[in-house]
C-alpha cells in the first residue's frame, strides 16, 4: 500500500535498473517450465510435448483505464486477468507472462510497486510466473502490455471453430455487470468535475464495480470441464460483448445462432443499476463487454453434466449457417437479429 503521508520518490532518484530490481526483487518462480525468470536477456521455458499458446493484451491510460478511479493495485492485476482469460479460452493452462510498462515521470515509484503488487497477487493466485518484460518511459500516459504464455495436449486445445449444428451455447458467470460498473464510475466521475467537494455515492454497487476493476478469469471452469471429460467444441472469452462474441464463433464455424433473452444470466445489481440509469439490462448484457466470461459450444450428450452447475448457464444452441444469429425475445416468439457492436474502449 502507498504511504499517505510518505513523499513519494521520483522514478529519476533509482533509474531504470534500479527500479528494474525494485519491482522484480520479491519474484519467485512457481512451474517447472519457467527455467529462468528476469535477469538475463532473456527468459528461459522448458520445451514439452505440449503445444504452447500466447495472447498479449495492452491497457492504454485514457482508452482502457482512467487512474481517476481505478486502484493501482486492481489495474496491475486486471492487466494480467485480461491476458490469462484468452489462455483458458484456448482451454489451456496460463504458465508465464511478461510485463511491459511505459510511464511517465510523474509517476512515483511506490505507485509502480502498487500496480507490481496487483500483478504479483494475480500470479499468485492463478500461479503463473512472471519471466520478462521491459520498461521505458512515456509522454502520454501510462501504459501496460502483458504477454501471457500458455500450455495444453493438441487434441485438448479449442479454436472458435469447432463449433455444429445442435450444440448447446453456453456462458459463465453473468453479463453486463462490468459495463453498469463503468457506468456508475463515469457517473460519479462526471459529478466529481462540477462538484469536488460531493464523495462519491457507490452504495450497493460493491459487485459491478469489482466486476469492472479487477475481473477473474474462469480458471474453475476450465478445471471442471477437465474433471468432467468436456471437450467444447468452440470457445473465446467474453471481452467484446457477448453478441460480437457469438458472431465471432458463429462465422469462425460457419453455423447460425439461436439464444434465448430469458436463459440471459444478469446479475440483479446490473438489472437494478441498469433501471436507475435507464439502460436496458438486455442491452448491456449482449454489447457491454469486458465481462471476461467464457463462451462455448458442447455436444448434447452433455446436457445433464453442465444443466445444473453454478457459473454455468445454457443460454441456446447452434443452427444451420443459414438461420443466420439471433435472439428470440423474452415473453414472446419474435426474433431479434444479432449484431456485432462489441464495446467502444474509447467511449
Amino acid at each position: 500500500m502507498i504511504e499517505e503521508n510518505k513523499e513519494p520518490t521520483p522514478l529519476t532518484a533509482i533509474g531504470e535498473f534500479g527500479l528494474i530490481e525494485t519491482l522484480t526483487k520479491n519474484i519467485e518462480l512457481r512451474n517447472k517450465s519457467s527455467v529462468l525468470g528476469i535477469g538475463d536477456d532473456a527468459a528461459i521455458i522448458a520445451a514439452s510435448k505440449l503445444q504452447r499458446v500466447v495472447s498479449t493484451d495492452m491497457l492504454i491510460e485514457g482508452v482502457h483505464f482512467d487512474l481517476l478511479y481505478t486502484p493501482l493495485k486492481h489495474l496491475g492485476y486486471k492487466a494480467v486477468v485480461v491476458n490469462l482469460s484468452d489462455i483458458y479460452a484456448m482451454n489451456a493452462i496460463p504458465k508465464q507472462i511478461t510485463v511491459s510498462i511505459a510511464v511517465s515521470n510523474r509517476m512515483s515509484i511506490e505507485a509502480l510497486e502498487e500496480i507490481y503488487s496487483g500483478i504479483y497477487l494475480a500470479c499468485e493466485i492463478y500461479n503463473v510466473d512472471l519471466v520478462g518484460g521491459d520498461t521505458t518511459s512515456s509522454l502520454s500516459g501510462l501504459v501496460i502490455s502483458v504477454t501471457a504464455i500458455g500450455e495444453a495436449e493438441e487434441k485438448k486445445i479449442v479454436r472458435r471453430s469447432g463449433a455444429k449444428e445442435n450444440d448447446l451455447i453456453c456462458v459463465t458467470g453473468d453479463l453486463g455487470a462490468a459495463y453498469m460498473g463503468l457506468q456508475i464510475l463515469e457517473r460519479e466521475k462526471a459529478v466529481f468535475k462540477d462538484h469536488n467537494s460531493i464523495q462519491p455515492d457507490f452504495s450497493g454497487k460493491d459487485y459491478i464495480l469489482e466486476r469492472q476493476l479487477k475481473p477473474e478469469a474462469r480458471k474453475e471452469i476450465i478445471e471442471f470441464l477437465a474433471e468432467q471429460k468436456i471437450m467444447p467444441t468452440s470457445m473465446i472469452d467474453v471481452s467484446d460483448g457477448l453478441s460480437s462474441e457469438l458472431i465471432h464463433l458463429a462465422k469462425s464455424s460457419g453455423v447460425g445462432i439461436q439464444i434465448y433473452e430469458e436463459k440471459l444470466p444478469i446479475d440483479v445489481c446490473t438489472v437494478t443499476t441498469a433501471d436507475e440509469l435507464q439502460i436496458d439490462a438486455t442491452i448491456a448484457a449482449l454489447n457491454g463487454g469486458e465481462d471476461y466470461e467464457l463462451l462455448f459450444t458442447i455436444p448434447l450428450e452433455f446436457h445433464n453434466q453442465v444443466k445444473h452447475k453454478l457459473g454455468i448457464t445454457i443460454i441456446g444452441h447452434v443452427t444451420d449457417k443459414s438461420a443466420g444469429y439471433h435472439m428470440v425475445a423474452k415473453g414472446s416468439e419474435s426474433m431479434i437479429p444479432l449484431t456485432a457492436q462489441g464495446w467502444n474502449h474509447g467511449a
